[in-house]
């Protein structure tokens, strides 16, 4: 569960964050153009007619939703390219949960420095009173959303689940803080449960891992610079920005805006095994195993990134994608969809709010990506 924009925090809550949550409709758009982007390689191993019939169909708003952008890089090449009016190649594009895989990797970055320990319990001040339960939650079943935690993902209505409080109300302010003060409703390590109050908890983690500050500017400063020394200028992400809240705490769960372009190039860089396109290895090729790992509660998940397998709870296309699939997930319909086996990345981003068009959605991607050979 996401929530658009910044600009959220600036209306407060009411029937304007009910319609935000539902319809999704702020974003940042690019200037009008005449005419957006759409431009297919006439020289790809698919031909151009093929890819623009498997492409057009999403963008059908009656049956998709809106789809804002679509990318589809082969051995890093874009093979095609299209927006929809008032989107382009410069406009940062909001991630919702995909931020989440961003956040899994920079964890990867402190596993791999020796910071943090995979399988050690995770030094939350708030759970280190003897006896506390919640301090034996590790790392791990942190980011394989096991944690126990209780946390409430989507509410009925939308505004009572936990994610809406701890992103807008009386969370707001210090999100983290808000989730690690959350009981266990199950042991840790018991069943799969998502959560980005868990992700929000890692992002808080981090933090402290690298200030033992608590001023909010300090925390800020700390963690973008971790950010832009080890991911965002190695990566080639010029647009990476995340959100913070007013503690200092990066929104890793939810707020976080990339180009569709840099959207792409994170997914080629867990494609590359967390090698960059010169073959700087940025990020261990370890991480990436242990990532795209079936979790021991859900098969569909690994560390904080979605798996193409069959499962209760599963969000991508078992069945229509090869299994080796593997993706960044946002609410209403954010895609980052890695198929090694194809050499492929595709990105999809839009707003489709409603069940039954992310069902189209996701079967239209499968249909392009079944275009190529794997």
């Amino acid at each position: 569960m996401q929530i658009e924009s910044r600009i959220v925090k600036r209306l407060g809550i009411g029937a304007g964050l009910v319609a935000l949550i539902l319809a999704g409709s702020l974003a940042g758009r690019a200037a009008p153009q005449a005419e957006p982007l759409y431009a297919v390689a006439d020289d790809a191993i698919v031909s151009e007619s093929a890819l623009r019939a498997a492409i057009d169909p999403l963008f059908e708003e009656d049956v998709m939703g809106q789809t804002r952008a679509l990318l589809v890089l082969r051995d890093g090449a874009v093979v095609a390219e299209r927006y929809a009016p008032g989107f382009g190649p410069d406009t940062k594009l909001l991630s919702w949960s995909m931020a989440k895989s961003v956040t899994g990797v920079l964890v990867g970055l402190m596993v791999a420095d020796g910071r943090l320990a995979l399988d050690a319990p995770v030094p939350v001040p708030a759970w280190s009173q003897p006896g506390d339960p919640r301090g034996t939650i590790t790392l791990r079943q942190l980011l394989t959303m096991s944690s126990g935690i209780d946390h409430v993902e989507d509410g009925e209505p939308v505004t009572a689940g936990d994610t809406v409080r701890m992103l807008f109300q009386d969370g707001a302010r210090d999100m983290a803080a808000y989730a690690e003060a959350k009981p266990l409703a199950r042991a840790p390590g018991e069943s799969f449960a998502y959560s980005t109050g868990s992700t929000m908890i890692l992002s808080d983690l981090m933090t402290r891992m690298l200030t033992n500050s608590e001023a909010p500017d300090v925390r800020r400063r700390a963690m973008q610079t971790f950010i832009e020394g080890r991911l965002k200028a190695p990566g080639n992400l010029p647009s990476l920005t995340p959100e913070y809240d007013a503690h200092g705490t990066m929104i890793g769960g939810s707020f976080l805006h990339m180009t569709a372009r840099d959207y792409g190039r994170f997914g080629e860089l867990l494609r590359r095994r967390g090698r960059t396109p010169a073959g700087h290895q940025i990020l261990p090729e370890k991480w990436i195993d242990l990532m795209t790992t079936p979790s021991r509660r859900n098969p569909a998940y690994g560390l904080h990134i979605w798996l193409n397998r069959p499962s209760d709870v599963s969000a991508l296309m078992p069945g229509q994608a090869p299994e080796s699939l593997f993706g960044c997930v946002g609410h209403n319909g954010q895609y980052i969809l890695i198929s090694p086996s194809q050499r492929l990345t595709v990105v999809r981003i839009g707003m489709s709010p409603r069940k039954e068009q992310r069902r189209a959605v996701r079967a239209g991607l499968a249909r392009l990506m079944g275009l190529f050979p794997g």
